[in-house]
């Protein structure tokens, strides 16, 4: 199975419709939406093309493909509008032989990290910065970075995991910018 990991579109129907595009053309199976998807926060600026009516538009037309979690900027408003559940705080899914907790980052990441086996991954988004570390607590830390507000100086990106390959990708270009072997 090939799954595309995004996170924190921020309400943004460019960026939102640039990741679509790049699911369309990686022929992916899934969709993993991990939080912050309609609308931008407080401290963020605008992001382009903010347009939250759009952007929930677009993804309810993907809906059997999506799973999702809530980011720290997600809420019961969001939900009324959205045609697949997204208010939980995690989801697990199995693949690759191993567990992926699924998270925003706000409340489960590597400094506060949930419960898991020597090599599970855990995934999330909220810090707009890609990375992957192995965790003192034997699992495997990854962060997908941000599609529409990157910090740092890293890449608009998103995540395919396929096989037992992690492919970072820049939005922009299509081009892998870091990748992750999973050996087992």
């Amino acid at each position: 199975m090939k799954i595309l990991f995004a996170s924190d579109i921020h309400g943004s129907a460019h960026w939102c419709e640039a990741l679509l595009e790049a699911f369309a053309e990686e022929g992916a199976d899934k969709l993993v939406l991990l939080g912050d998807l309609l609308y931008h926060g407080p401290r963020n600026d605008l992001p382009t093309g903010y347009d939250p009516k759009k952007v929930f538009a677009m993804l309810n037309g993907l809906k059997e493909k999506i799973i999702a979690v809530r980011g720290n900027c997600d809420s019961e408003v969001d939900q009324m509008v959205l045609e697949f559940p997204m208010m939980a705080d995690y989801a697990l899914l199995e693949a690759c032989g191993r567990t992926l907790f699924l998270t925003h980052g706000h409340l489960f990441n590597a400094d506060m990290p949930p419960l898991l086996k020597e090599n599970d991954l855990l995934f999330n988004g909220h810090f707009h910065a890609p990375q992957n570390y192995k965790m003192e607590n034997g699992g495997v830390y990854i962060n997908v970075g941000s599609v529409s507000l990157p910090k740092d100086g890293t890449p608009h990106s998103y995540l395919i995991l396929d096989e037992n390959v992690l492919y970072w990708k820049d939005l922009e270009t299509g081009g892998i910018f870091d990748c992750l072997e999973l050996n087992l």
